[in-house]
């Protein structure tokens, strides 16, 4: 107990990874300083290392299955419940958000509320992807075909650099909507939004390595998740706007010895708070199309 008068030592909040529904920290043990816009110390963030992100990768391949074979309704209600939890904590992330982009309470406050509201918004699409994405397809003979939209499997994510929380809610929630798992890294100047985030995710009935998230440099992590032969698809969002990162072109490269679909980078920061559209639901579904005999 410390004495009468003395000054009280503030107790530092200490960040870590989430993988497989849990909190580790990395395997190497190190962190790096993460300061606000004003290069003021606010945590320390885990410095992500090749065998964090595998051990992601794995994670997300274990919970693949289980996940894109829940009903569209029931992921639906997962992501609903997403927006539950971030709400219940949006003064705690609009402090978050303010301290990490350098803005006001007001503006903070407003980008947290529009981040539920696209949790809300894509768990209303869980559905009905489908209905605008496939259908039957007219053709001649005696059989009946129609297309479905399905998942591509784990997808890589490099959650843009500027916008921490809106625009980590833009990449990810589209990649989980439409049942795939999702391995994220975070911003890397701005991390702690993300980090945060993922204590939400914890308690909000999203099944253990549906979404891990990552932190750490980008140039350290980004290649090693391009040239995994286990992720299908990567989202470039955060690459193009982070000076240390590998070239885009250079993880390209690296994607295409498997194949991966991937989702390259706008030239400018897009405005995270725009109608996302369809687009990225789309980007990382495939299309399954079933024929069945009719008889004459």
């Amino acid at each position: 107990m410390r004495a009468s008068g003395t000054a009280r030592l503030a107790v530092n909040k200490t960040y870590k990874l989430y993988i497989g529904g849990k909190f580790p920290r990395s395997e190497s043990g190190r962190v790096y300083a993460v300061t606000d816009t004003k290069d003021r110390p606010l945590a320390n963030a885990p410095r992500g290392t090749r065998k964090d992100a595998r051990d992601a990768v794995v994670a997300a391949r274990k919970a693949f299955g289980g996940w894109s074979g829940a009903t569209a309704y029931n992921r639906g209600q997962v992501l609903y419940r997403v927006a539950e939890m971030l709400e219940a904590r949006r003064e705690e992330f609009a402090t978050e958000v303010a301290a990490a982009e350098g803005l006001g309470r007001g503006k903070a406050l407003a980008l947290v509320d529009a981040s539920v509201d696209r949790w809300v918004w894509y768990a209303g699409w869980t559905d009905k992807l489908a209905q605008v994405a496939g259908g039957a397809n007219p053709v001649a003979g005696p059989y009946a075909n129609w297309s479905t939209p399905e998942p591509t499997g784990v997808v890589a994510v490099l959650a843009p650099q500027k916008s921490s929380l809106l625009g980590l809610t833009s990449v990810v929630a589209p990649v989980i909507a439409t049942g795939n798992t999702a391995v994220v890294l975070a911003s890397e100047k701005a991390p702690l939004p993300a980090l945060a985030f993922a204590e939400v995710l914890g308690v909000a009935d999203v099944p253990g390595g549906v979404v891990n998230l990552l932190s750490g440099p980008v140039a350290e992590v980004a290649p090693w998740l391009a040239a995994h032969q286990d992720v299908n698809a990567i989202d470039l969002a955060g690459a193009a706007h982070n000076a240390g990162v590998a070239s885009v072109r250079d993880l390209e490269i690296a994607s295409a010895d498997n194949l991966k679909r991937v989702l390259r980078p706008e030239a400018k920061e897009p405005d995270w708070s725009a109608d996302p559209g369809v687009g990225r639901m789309l980007a990382f579904t495939e299309t399954r199309t079933v024929w069945h005999p009719t008889g004459n």
